[in-house]
């Protein structure tokens, strides 16, 4: 009796601990425990620093390691802020070119583009149904956006993350890969995938956070903001097809500080810090051992360092940009076959979904 008493105690225990401790954020897994991770990105131009270092080179690393693994271009998202048709339509092909380039592999993923499966926007409609409004004004993200906006935001930039959660969903995905400023929506996907299951029965996984490795990167004309493709200052983001001039012209006007000395130290030395993890990334050296190498070099000398492992870096990714965008068939037939893929295993679990709640 006492021992029958133990356990109960201490499965109230955990699950208490788990309440406090929240939504888990994986590490990257083990393949056998995976089965299967997708990831979205918008067509808003040309991928930045940014995007490469927090999103897509890992992605890279990810096909190649698990076996069912998708990547989506989600231009639905991209129109929660104006567009104009013929550069949209433009945006998703160079999309596609550069994560070609950048070692995205059609044969290891599959490649798609979002509009083309119209079971996103279905399921995305019976999950709305299922939020409060309250969940979707108090994300921070819209909070930060609509300030910024003068309280202009779209119906459509408040609902997105519940149209993201349905991008996950639909593929019954275990693992997302996200950065740091995506963890809040993740959380949302969580609850509805549970909620869901409360209502209709367990169908949905809830999906876990792949937390990428590399923290944010952060404007070189302002530590305080992550680089960003719609940052008006153009010296502010790197883009992975600038030209050696205009990467060199960028990272000499990053900000940096006062202190010549080239150290890691994020919460003092932002600028600087940025700079270093920058370098570290592209090149794969440990931040120690960058700072190490830097012994000696004021910050005037080192950003030109930067400059050049970021050129180099980037050098054939370019080069294979601008080859594959000549090929505009090519980039078509790619998105075609992969959207293809995606709607037959899009296509039964929206079926499925309908029955539950009552339509089939």
């Amino acid at each position: 009796m006492a021992l029958h008493s133990m356990r109960k105690a201490r499965e109230c225990w955990n699950f208490i601990r788990a309440l406090h401790q929240g939504p888990d954020a994986a590490p990257v897994p083990q393949k056998d425990a995976v089965k299967r991770i997708f990831s979205g990105i918008q067509p808003t131009g040309i991928p930045h620093l940014g995007n490469y270092l927090g999103a897509i080179e890992s992605w890279v690393r990810l096909q190649d390691e698990h076996d069912s693994v998708m990547y989506s271009i989600v231009d639905l998202h991209s129109i929660t802020v104006p567009q104009d048709p013929a550069i949209l339509r433009q945006s998703i092909l160079d999309m596609t070119a550069a994560l070609l380039a950048c070692g995205i592999n059609p044969e290891k993923s599959i490649l798609f583009q979002q509009s083309q499966v119209s079971e996103h926007t279905q399921l995305s409609w019976i999950l709305t149904c299922m939020v409060r409004l309250p969940r979707l004004q108090h994300l921070h993200q819209w909070k930060a956006k609509t300030a910024k906006e003068k309280q202009n935001g779209t119906v459509g930039l408040l609902t997105y993350p519940v149209l993201q959660a349905a991008d996950i969903l639909l593929y019954k995905s275990t693992h997302v890969p996200v950065g740091e400023d995506q963890v809040q929506h993740m959380e949302l996907v969580q609850d509805l995938a549970q909620s869901f299951n409360k209502k209709y029965g367990e169908f949905f996984p809830v999906p876990k956070s792949i937390l990428t490795s590399m923290k944010k990167v952060k404007s070189l004309r302002d530590p305080s903001a992550k680089m960003s493709k719609s940052d008006p200052d153009k010296l502010a983001t790197v883009r992975i097809t600038d030209s050696p001039e205009e990467i060199v012209q960028k990272f000499r006007k990053a900000m940096t500080d006062f202190t010549s000395e080239v150290t890691y130290e994020p919460a003092s030395r932002g600028g600087v810090s940025n700079l270093v993890a920058i370098h570290a990334a592209v090149t794969g050296l440990p931040v120690e051992e960058v700072v190490r190498r830097s012994a000696g070099m004021d910050t005037a000398r080192y950003k030109l360092v930067v400059a050049d492992a970021v050129i180099e870096k980037f050098a054939p990714i370019k080069s294979e940009i601008e080859k594959l965008k000549m090929n505009k068939d090519h980039l078509e037939k790619v998105l075609q076959v992969g959207s293809a893929k995606a709607k037959e295993l899009a296509y039964p679990v929206c079926q499925e979904v309908m029955k539950l709640v009552g339509f089939l």
